[in-house]
């Protein structure tokens, strides 16, 4: 197999780009290359650090259970539970192809098949791939919706809960078939179109919960924005009797368009299926390299790490953070997402906040870098009291959403530990 996909940006119609696949047996190569156009363009810019403004083909170094392609078009593909529907749909389609007496496609599904399963319209960032025949991928279906409207949140919600509990039919899988998203991971998840008519993520309870997960972490993104922190925006709605959180998609404008995002791994340059650590001074490092606004994302950045802190977000892995494109090659933190209270794990970061506080989740070790993001003590202590004060409301606003004494009461060890009184002995 050989594949020549055209890749832009956006909904421009100057192409950025080739990407060029081969697969021989199990063997497979990709490769990306600038289109002459877009090195002169005068709004150019690299896809990633990786990917520099320079002509000819590059090739990506895939580790051994990483991605084929460039971070940047990596970041493109579907997460754990969108490769979940995919595989799913592959077989049942196999079997239904069997059963009725016609040929079966032997070929098992390549880097490629999963990088063009998601739907156009819903690819998270700006990259966009156009077939031979001039098709941007996924192309929709005949006479179906790309991504579909709220009203059709309890249809999404029955078909995801039918994959986890093995039940699938083959219509649960067509009606799920490209919605999947690159952000979030393996919990069950659609992409809908909200009330405003704007692109959003819908995110299930799943069969396996023992709390209210998808209320803590609307809680939690509700809270970040009230520690001054630039989150995602998001809701609950409810779904006959289920609680689905609503999370507006940041890489699409208010005046329509798509934004270029990558994330902390691509910007990093790092292959996070390596079991490598990495650490929050590394992106302060990024930042100052790469960003448009260094000072304040930096500073932003640290009180993200504060308010992970006092809410026991040790999900923070590099995928789960992310920057926008600004201009010119200089990119900004994207919206903080995927955040969320764990009370049953062990308060240990993912990403380290230096290589010598190790994955400490500690206010000490916050402050020991503080002067490495060039914040002084005043600024300090003025940002763990904006987090503090916030956090510390966790339960009138999990209130506010809806949420019962006992859904709170199962988060109580994710918001009362000794790191909130560290806070407090230094806010005085």
């Amino acid at each position: 197999m050989k594949r020549v996909l055209d890749v832009f940006l956006g909904e421009t119609t100057h192409q950025i780009g080739t990407l060029r696949f081969e697969a021989q047996g199990a063997r497979q190569s990709a490769g990306f290359e600038y289109h002459a156009d877009w090195l002169v363009d005068e709004d150019r810019f690299a896809l990633e650090p990786g990917l520099p403004l320079v002509s000819g083909m590059q090739f990506h170094q895939q580790a051994r259970d990483g991605s084929l392609f460039h971070g940047a078009i990596a970041d493109t593909e579907p997460d754990g539970w969108g490769r979940k529907v995919i595989l799913r749909d592959h077989a049942k389609q196999r079997q239904q192809a069997r059963e009725s007496g016609a040929a079966v496609e032997t070929r098992a599904l390549n880097h490629l098949d999963f990088l063009l399963a998601v739907d156009d319209s819903s690819r998270v960032g700006a990259l966009r791939f156009r077939d031979e025949d001039g098709i941007f991928q996924r192309t929709p279906e005949p006479e179906k919706r790309t991504t579909p409207p709220l009203i059709e949140l309890g249809l999404l919600l029955s078909a995801s809960r039918a994959v986890e509990q093995h039940t699938e039919t083959a219509a649960d899988l067509a009606y799920l078939r490209g919605r999947g998203t690159s952000l979030a991971g393996l919990r069950p998840k659609c992409t809908v179109i909200d009330e405003d008519g704007r692109l959003s993520i819908g995110k299930f309870p799943s069969v396996q919960d023992d709390r209210a997960v998808t209320k803590g972490e609307v809680l939690a993104l509700r809270l970040a924005r009230e520690a001054g922190i630039n989150a995602a925006e998001a809701k609950l709605v409810d779904s006959d009797g289920s609680p689905v959180a609503l999370i507006r998609r940041f890489d699409r404008p208010d005046d329509g368009g798509r934004l270029m995002y990558i994330s902390a791994a691509t910007m990093l340059g790092v292959d996070t299926s390596d079991g490598s650590e990495h650490t929050y001074t590394e992106i302060v490092d990024a930042l100052r390299q790469q960003g448009a606004r260094p000072k304040t994302d930096i500073e932003e950045l640290w009180r993200r790490i504060a308010f992970s802190i006092l809410i026991t977000n040790v999900d923070d892995h590099l995928h789960n953070h992310g920057f926008l494109h600004s201009q010119q090659g200089q990119w900004t933190l994207a919206p903080a997402f995927d955040i969320n209270p764990f009370p049953e794990r062990a308060r240990e970061l993912k990403t380290w906040i230096s290589e010598d506080t190790g994955p400490e989740a500690s206010i000490k070790a916050l402050m020991s870098v503080a002067p490495y993001f060039r914040i002084d003590q005043d600024a300090a202590i003025r940002i763990l009291g904006d987090v503090e004060r916030a956090t510390s409301r966790w339960r009138q606003v999990g209130h506010s959403i809806g949420m019962s004494n006992t859904e709170l009461d199962q988060f109580v060890d994710a918001f009362e530990h000794r790191e909130r009184d560290a806070i407090r002995n230094i806010i005085g």
